[in-house]
């Protein structure tokens, strides 16, 4: 039966969960009116009315006024209403108490189950809000279950589950139930489980908010991070800049004898880290891009946005990385499309254009010749 301690119960959870005692007392109303119609007939116009007062629950039948009667289940003839109230007119709502002798113990079921779904939903309501703060933010989880090759974390502090797909996995670490693990929320999103958090360690996201917890000035916004590129697991390239003149912004990332940066790459299992001081001047961005390969010169065409960066014989393959990966994330980090050359390789080139240039004749000359045999 829903009694006085029903009532007293609703108002414990909102004191220990924080969630309205109406909340549930208008939802519960809802649900009753189903389970009357189901239990006593779907034809009725009524409504159910919970007195937290005085702890009771009452079902009322309405019924229109209208002048010709042609469903007694929803209407009422106006010579009958004003027999109840001699102040009816037609299209006035006639209410009348209709509650079953048992309908207490429906009501009972019905409140536990609506209760107990409701107080969940509003418990992942509130848990989700909370965690939605979280999204672009770093969270410790414990890897509790895999499914093929995607994991799912408990994230410590939550109700939500995280889940850790192949692509924002780090190619070179290796996962074991129970590991604990350091990653990015990247959104939420919501299942037919409920409400999951996809998370990663091989976002740009992850090596960013690494930094802004080791490095103050980051989180400070004193150093800027301009852009961030990243192939996970072998090397990211962040650019940086403070407009601060006092502040030394790759000094700031470094740390002292390097325990800032090492700290991020220590996480990130060694993977390497170029921190590139970022410039409005593109010819010195792009060059600072190919970090760590000394550059001689950079040519650029702004029409084409690309750019052609020479560099000394032995650092040509540091320049382009293995397997093209340093230049392709130089080009992601500037937006630049860049061609690099060894110094011999352009000389080269550039005596080749010079050789072509000498053997060409051109018109005025041979006009020239022909000229000088008609005379």
């Amino acid at each position: 039966m829903i009694n006085k301690d029903f009532f007293l119960a609703l108002d414990e959870l909102e004191k220990q969960k924080g969630i309205k005692k109406e909340f549930f007392i208008e939802t519960l109303e809802s649900a009753l009116v189903a389970a009357y119609k189901k239990n006593f007939g779907e034809s009725k116009a009524v409504e159910v009315k919970l007195n937290p007062e005085k702890s009771t629950i009452k079902v009322y039948a309405y019924k229109t006024v209208v002048d010709e009667v042609e469903d007694e289940t929803t209407q009422i003839s106006l010579e009958d209403a004003q027999k109840i109230k001699k102040s009816y007119k037609v299209g006035d709502q006639v209410s009348e108490e209709v509650t079953p002798k048992d309908f207490g113990r429906i009501a009972a079921g019905t409140a536990k189950q609506v209760v107990t779904q409701k107080l969940r939903e509003a418990e992942r309501s509130i848990a989700y809000g909370e965690l939605e703060e979280k999204v672009d933010t770093l969270v410790t989880g414990f890897i509790r279950r895999q499914e093929s090759d995607t994991y799912y974390l408990e994230l410590t502090g939550t109700q939500i589950e995280g889940v850790l797909m192949p692509s924002d996995q780090i190619a070179s670490e290796h996962y074991q139930i129970n590991d604990r693990l350091r990653v990015y929320i990247k959104k939420l999103r919501e299942t037919a489980r409920g409400v999951q958090a996809i998370v990663s360690r091989s976002n740009p996201g992850f090596v960013r908010k690494l930094f802004e917890n080791e490095v103050p000035e980051i989180a400070s916004n004193h150093v800027i991070i301009k852009n961030i590129v990243r192939e996970a697991g072998y090397r990211t390239k962040m650019a940086i800049y403070s407009d601060d003149p006092q502040i030394d912004p790759l000094g700031a990332c470094v740390g002292n004898k390097g325990t800032r940066v090492n700290a991020v790459v220590s996480e990130l299992g060694g993977e390497k880290v170029d921190l590139i001081i970022y410039s409005d001047d593109p010819f010195e961005y792009i060059a600072r891009s190919l970090s760590p390969a000394p550059v001689i010169s950079v040519e650029i065409d702004e029409s084409l946005k690309q750019a052609k960066v020479i560099v000394p014989d032995d650092k040509l393959s540091l320049a382009i990385g293995k397997s093209g990966q340093n230049v392709r994330l130089a080009a992601r980090l500037t937006g630049w499309k860049i061609d690099v050359k060894s110094e011999s390789k352009a000389k080269e080139d550039e005596q080749k254009e010079e050789s072509k240039q000498e053997e060409v004749i051109s018109l005025d000359d041979i006009e020239g010749i022909f000229g000088d045999l008609d005379d």
